[in-house]
């Protein structure tokens, strides 16, 4: 096991850097950088003169065109290239490239051009909100999922499994900024019930609250975007336990069970059970990341949340490179990881699994 593990960890080099290749590359051909940033507020909000030392000091380093910047009309030559310089313009972008992956290589991953504030610190700042999503969906999905998957399994083709289906299909059919949408109009002081706040994940006063305070705080200001967050995956993986055990309860080794005589619930629990939860479980680290990086950023704008959804829109937005680039490595680097989590929560689960004995 200890060799597969190092050939995973050593296979994560080149797909992380092809990862940042093809990004950066990408991002060459995008026009609007973040030169042409500072110059277009630059042309909208005041002259060059009144604005030159305040830019200036608001701008930091990384890639970019080196000419024809639209709205730089009147704005002098010698600024344009102290500017291009200062976020790192005027070298070639192979050598902003490799000096960038230097720098993350030491986990350096610099600024944020418009936010005066290192992008590690910026991640943290915001790491909290996402966490409370993605944590919270991913536990009530299981904690909901997997009983109702297996009774559905159990109760295949009852009253119960046709009436769940039909809710499932309709839950994963609704989009999740709607569903949010009406959690607000109906609970949240819209046209019905004020029973939970509007925006945030902490009252104004969470501070002078005491523990138990805080605690209840955060929980009553989590309850609607966790909801709203939660019905596409809950969908998702219920079906997906139905399947798993409707599929092992149909194989060979459950007839032979039962012919010895095993009762029903010896047959479900002594064998179909461990197997048929193998994929649930060993798809749980895969689960909370996929929820964590794809399904908060509509959650997080329409409840006012500050989170890593609305970090990644406005950096790409901004052309904020060093956010951009350095969230991607971070996230990129951890995502490959808890794919080789992943694979060893399944031998966790089942021993019989040997991932040392395939062919690399």
């Amino acid at each position: 096991m200890g060799a597969y593990i190092i050939r995973r960890i050593l296979l994560m080099i080149p797909t992380l850097l092809g990862i940042m290749i093809i990004n950066f590359a990408l991002v060459q051909f995008v026009p609007g950088g973040p030169v042409e940033q500072v110059l277009a507020q630059l042309d909208q909000q005041g002259s060059a003169t009144d604005r030159i030392a305040g830019s200036a000091a608001e701008v930091g380093t990384s890639g970019g065109l080196a000419s024809d910047y639209q709205g730089a009309k009147g704005l002098p030559p010698d600024f344009i290239e102290d500017l291009k310089k200062q976020f790192g313009f005027d070298k070639p972008p192979l050598e902003r490239f490799v000096q960038m992956m230097k720098n993350y290589l030491r986990f350096d991953f610099g600024e944020s051009y418009f936010r005066s504030i290192s992008v590690i610190d910026l991640v943290l700042e915001k790491m909290p909100v996402s966490i409370s999503l993605g944590l919270w969906t991913t536990l009530l999905a299981y904690l909901i999922s997997i009983p109702m998957g297996i009774r559905k399994a159990v109760h295949d083709g009852s009253r119960f499994d046709t009436i769940t289906s039909a809710i499932i299909i309709v839950a994963y059919a609704i989009p999740g900024f709607l569903f949010a949408i009406l959690l607000l109009v109906v609970f949240a002081g819209g046209s019905y019930f004020k029973w939970f706040p509007l925006r945030g994940l902490t009252s104004d006063n969470f501070d002078q609250l005491s523990l138990f305070g805080q605690i209840k705080d955060y929980l009553w200001h989590i309850v609607l975007p966790v909801t709203a967050n939660t019905i596409a995956a809950f969908a998702t993986l219920t079906l997906l336990t139905k399947n798993s055990f409707l599929d092992e309860i149909k194989k060979q080794y459950v007839i032979t069970a039962r012919a010895k005589g095993l009762s029903e619930r010896g047959v479900f629990y002594g064998h179909v059970f461990r197997n048929a939860m193998l994929i649930v479980i060993a798809g749980f680290p895969g689960a909370f990341i996929s929820i964590f990086f794809t399904g908060s950023l509509i959650i997080e704008i329409v409840f006012s949340l500050d989170g890593m959804g609305r970090l990644g829109f406005e950096a790409a937005v901004n052309r904020d490179y060093p956010v951009l680039f350095g969230t991607l490595y971070m996230f990129g680097l951890l995502g490959l990881f808890i794919n080789l989590l992943s694979d060893l929560t399944y031998v966790l689960v089942d021993p019989r699994i040997d991932f040392e004995s395939r062919e690399t």
